[in-house]
């Protein structure tokens, strides 16, 4: 079996017939497996390819599921290791590892014939663009770039040999379109007119250089390499005598060509090249930024013939200048010609920022040019500073820059140099740099900088305050280095004390000031050096409802529409005050997001701010009303004003678009629900509330339903608004039933019938006996929830609502299977089926299908069950109903168990209570627990069948689920092997007693199992 990442992910049998690798996401797990073959790949690391900076909850289960399905694909390829997962695959099984070996091969070859035989083939591996077919924007970064760079640096050795053989037709037919592709590869360009030259087509090679010299100009505004320029000038004066020494090529025979005469512009170089080292003082505590110290470290070390560039961005206090100078000084060796240093004072309080004529004159002097002999015109200057570093490996940081203009004429340009750019702008007009943007520094890493600055003990006495200090430095390396600083001078300092001064929001900045550093004037510098414009939309940015605004809910808020609002956007994040941790989604930093609302709470007026803030609650309002409607069948119907947000509205299609909406906004439309009920907009408070509930219910966001219903219930009662006070009361009982407190939602939910009931709304109350079914359900009181579902069935059918009729059909087809009558619970789930489908009721064919699948295991009607059960989980998936996928998932276990595979059953109720447990929604824990310990008494082992019901029998008892109870009683009655004969009959006893009074088929069972007993 042979696969390939050099190009579209693929794998192929021995015989050559492609396999099929899956979708993206498996794609990208198995590159990644592949690319470090034979070697631990973490779990952790994985979910950064697959989702960027934001991976769901799940992630870890979406992980697992990848790797199951790409162990069926590729059996005995893929190991799992202590921290994650390996490829065992052999190195040339894979084009990667064939093509760098290769490459390794052919650097090693001493016969030239030989060695463009190795280049060929190293090339012919590559098929495309590496790792396509992912969908993963930072494996792209991170892996796929630098792997195009080894390919880029394969053909200029290919050229190179091949021009050593005289093949130069065959250099111009392959290099050609290449350098169309990227014009910036000079030492192709070189190759190509040299080629072009050498096989009599001089025209061609004069206009080849034209070409690239025109483009460098225009995109960098600099000429192509004195390499280059000699050629082009050898071949006006049409001495084809010295071409092949200007290339360096290797002769047929191996020998090492004459050098080359150097062009007249190398007479500008100094006699005296002066080598120093400019560089600050490196700390010596060094924390973080491991992978972009790595990265910084890579591209230094790199021997291509290029002049690389390395650009680090980042917000202000982010450790820009002290990575750049850090890396600079462990590259140190490799620049034996110069390590120098300018502060070009793009963001310094009392500097304007250095032009580039002074920066070329300091830098110019440094390396020994006479003043005298530095010309006046920054022209003259930048190609005497390129022309003095020609040949030499000189490494140089310029830092602090304000724009791309004012480093332009700084860049080297001579293989072998290496500039390292500081700046909080993104700098985009560098073309082939390679950028390092600096987040905040993790966790662990911030503990680390502690721990260095202050000592392992004084942390480790009190590690959690130090993490809650951390998180009100928000990662930020300046803020975190400030507070170390301030505690190693003030011994008796704790970190519970300076958790107490930061979190004094008056005094946050004041506190996170030292010797000259601040936090607040490294901000309100990028803040001055924002235009008009630029400063209205930070301030209003910062006064925004929750932690993230997405673009068209920033069109709102700053009353703009969406392509001028990105425009804003982007320009803020070019600056680095402002995120964008995915498409479209912005943020503040937690500190920036602080300067923010205290910059605008004195520069904005308060009525301004109040209208921002009201025009982007009303978006989410709108936005959560349509969002809902696709999630099902409404409760309550009502209309949006939509006047002053229909504008701003970004379009929803089907469920899966509306259940992403919610999920990217979950916690601001929390924050929305807060704003008008602190403004005392009770209507579109509960509405609000309302249109949310469903979709927190689902997600097992149990704790954020019931605050935004607390808060919209508060309003409504305060403006005697009945209608959202029962709204918001249903809203709770659902909430408080999720959480297994059955009977005060019994309560909630009463008293929102009875409300009601004085407006005579007949639709809501409707809503309350659904409501109602499901706490009588899951307290076991089945008799009482069908009788409430029949209710519901009566009035939608009354109604001519056939959604919910549907929805209905399907609940009473689930009470008749837990009451046995499985004939009737078949006919009301296949007539559900048989309502069309409009968009919504997805939840409904979810749980149809699942209640078929578990029916027809019951009755054994097993490949029937499976087909259900795995038609409702993909669905359940799609939509994104993580409450029902754990049902699902516990009743393709009793199948798998039905059908005799043990293991399986087990290993898919743990994935159900790990699913539970990753989301935050525990009702179906006992259920499935109970079920877990039928699993292992089956397979043998009755002490933890024992140990697993009890566990069970205590959460049902706890959570008064008393079905659940009942089942677990009997289950621990069944075990002779690990109860004692009066403690079975004690249980046996129970379970008879307690489905009796449920009035569940169960109870003959139990019943029949204790005459046997006694």
């Amino acid at each position: 079996m042979n696969f390939g990442v050099l190009g579209p992910i693929s794998a192929w049998s021995n015989d050559g017939e492609s396999l099929s690798v899956g979708g993206p996401r498996q794609r990208c797990v198995l590159g990644t497996l592949l690319m470090e073959r034979g070697k631990e790949v973490t779990v952790d690391r994985l979910i950064e390819y697959l989702w960027d900076d934001d991976p769901p909850r799940t992630a870890r289960s979406v992980i697992q599921v990848q790797i199951s399905h790409l162990r069926r694909s590729f059996p005995d390829v893929i190991k799992t290791t202590a921290g994650g997962y390996m490829a065992a695959v052999e190195a040339d099984r894979v084009d990667l590892h064939r093509f760098r070996a290769l490459v390794e091969r052919a650097k090693a070859a001493g016969d030239p014939a030989e060695e463009a035989v190795l280049w060929d083939d190293a090339l012919a591996c590559w098929r495309g663009q590496p790792f396509s077919g992912t969908g993963s924007e930072h494996l792209w970064n991170a892996v796929a770039r630098p792997l195009l760079e080894e390919n880029w640096s394969a053909w200029t050795s290919w050229a190179q040999c091949a021009f050593a053989l005289h093949r130069y037709t065959e250099i111009v037919t392959r290099v050609t379109p290449l350098v169309r592709e990227d014009p910036m590869r000079e030492r192709l360009q070189y190759f190509l007119i040299a080629a072009l030259y050498r096989s009599g087509q001089r025209a061609s090679a004069l206009a080849v250089f034209q070409e690239c010299r025109e483009y460098l100009a225009e995109e960098l505004g600099v000429d192509p390499s004195p390499e280059v320029m000699e050629l082009h000038g050898q071949i006006l004066r049409d001495t084809e005598s010295h071409v092949g020494r200007l290339i360096g090529a290797v002769t047929p025979s191996g020998g090492e060509t004459a050098p080359a005469e150097q062009p007249p512009v190398h007479e500008q170089r100094p006699r005296d090249f002066v080598s120093r080292n400019d560089l600050p003082r490196d700390i010596p505590d060094f924390t973080g930024r491991e992978n972009d110290l790595d990265r910084l470290l890579a591209l230094g070390t790199r021997d291509e013939n290029r002049a690389e560039i390395a650009v680090v961005t980042g917000l202000g206090g982010a450790g820009k200048t002290t990575l750049a100078v850090h890396g600079a000084h462990r590259l140190a060796d490799r620049f034996p010609d110069g390590l120098l240093f300018i502060d070009l004072y793009g963001y310094t309080v009392e500097h304007e920022p250095v032009i580039p004529a002074a920066a070329l004159g300091s830098l110019l002097r440094a390396i020994g040019v006479q003043p005298d002999a530095i010309p006046e015109s920054v022209e003259e200057r930048a190609a005497l500073w390129r022309a003095s570093l020609t040949g030499r490996r000189v490494l140089i940081v310029l830092d602090n820059v304000a724009n791309f203009a004012q480093i332009s004429p700084l860049l080297a340009a001579a293989p072998g140099s290496f500039t390292i750019v500081t700046s909080r702008q993104d700098l985009p007009g560098l073309s082939g740099a390679q950028y390092i943007s600096l987040g905040m520094l993790t966790e662990e890493s911030s503990l680390r900088l502690f721990s260095t600055v202050l000592g392992q003990d004084r942390v480790d006495q009190e590690e959690p305050t130090a993490r809650a200090v951390m998180r009100l430095c928000g990662g930020l390396p300046l803020a975190l280095r400030i507070v170390a600083g301030r505690m190693l001078s003030r011994p008796r300092w704790t970190f519970e004390h300076v958790k107490q001064r930061l979190s004094e929001h008056h005094r946050m900045f004041r506190e996170l000031r030292i010797e000259g550093h601040s936090v607040e004037a490294v901000f309100e510098l990028s803040y001055q050096s924002l235009n008009e414009e630029q400063r209205r939309a930070f301030l209003i940015l910062g006064v925004m409802i929750g932690g993230t605004v997405d673009l068209h809910g920033a069109a709102a808020l700053l009353d703009c529409d969406p392509p001028e609002a990105d425009d804003l956007l982007q320009e803020l994040v070019s600056v680095c005050l402002f995120e964008e941790p995915s498409v479209d989604l912005y943020r503040f930093h937690d500190l920036l997001g602080s300067y923010a609302r205290e910059k605008a709470a004195t520069d904005l007026s308060p009525a301004e701010a109040e209208e921002a803030r009201r025009r982007l609650a009303d978006h989410y309002l709108d936005m959560a009303n349509r969002a809902a409607d696709m999630m099902g069948p409404r409760g309550h119907h009502y209309e949006i004003d939509r006047s002053s947000s229909s504008r701003y509205e970004t379009t929803l299609t089907d469920h899966a678009q509306a259940t992403a909406w919610f999920e990217r906004h979950q916690d601001n439309l929390a924050s929305a629900v807060d704003f008008y009920a602190g403004v005392g907009l009770d209507e579109q408070a509960w509405q609000l509330a309302d249109s949310l509930w469903r979709h927190y219910a689902n997600h097992g966001q149990t704790e954020l339903m019931m605050s935004t219903q607390e808060k919209a219930l508060a309003a409504s009662r305060a403006n005697g608004n009945v209608r959202g006070s029962a709204a918001t009361l249903i809203g709770l009982g659902i909430a408080h039933c999720l959480a297994g407190r059955f009977s005060h939602s019994l309560d909630l939910l009463n008293e929102a019938r009875e409300l009601l009931e004085t407006i005579d709304d007949e639709r809501g109350k409707a809503r309350v006996y659904s409501s109602l079914s499901m706490v009588y359900d899951r307290m076991g009181r089945f008799h009482e929830a069908l009788s409430c579902i029949w209710k519901v069935f009566e009035y939608a059918v009354a109604a001519g609502d056939r959604s919910l009729e549907g929805v209905q059909r399907a609940n009473l087809g689930a009470m008749y299977q837990v009451l046995g009558d499985y004939e009737k619970a078949l006919e009301l789930c296949e007539s559900a089926l048989k309502i069309k489908s409009e968009e919504g009721q997805y939840e409904t064919s979810a749980q149809v299908l699942r209640v078929l699948g578990e029916v027809n295991s019951q009755l054994g009607n097993l490949d029937q069950a499976f087909s259900y059960l795995s038609e409702a989980l993909k669905l359940a998936q799609l939509i994104g109903s993580q409450r029902d996928e754990f049902y699902i998932r516990n009743g393709m276990a009793v199948a798998q168990r039905r059908s005799g595979d043990i293991e399986a059953a087990i290993e898919s109720h743990k994935a159900a209570l790990q699913l539970g447990e990753e989301v935050g929604q525990h009702s179906a824990d006992s259920e499935i627990l109970s079920e877990l310990g039928c699993a292992y008494a089956e397979y043998g082992d009755a002490a933890e069948a024992r140990r697993i019901q009890e566990q069970a029998l205590e959460l049902a008892r706890t959570r008064g689920e008393r079905h659940v109870e009942g089942r677990a009683l009997l289950r621990l009655g069944l075990l002779p092997e690990a109860v004692p004969h009066d403690d079975r009959v004690t249980y046996l006893a129970s379970a008879a007693k307690l489905f009796a009074d449920l009035g569940a088929p169960e109870a003959q069972e139990a019943q029949a199992e204790l005459q046997k007993l006694v």
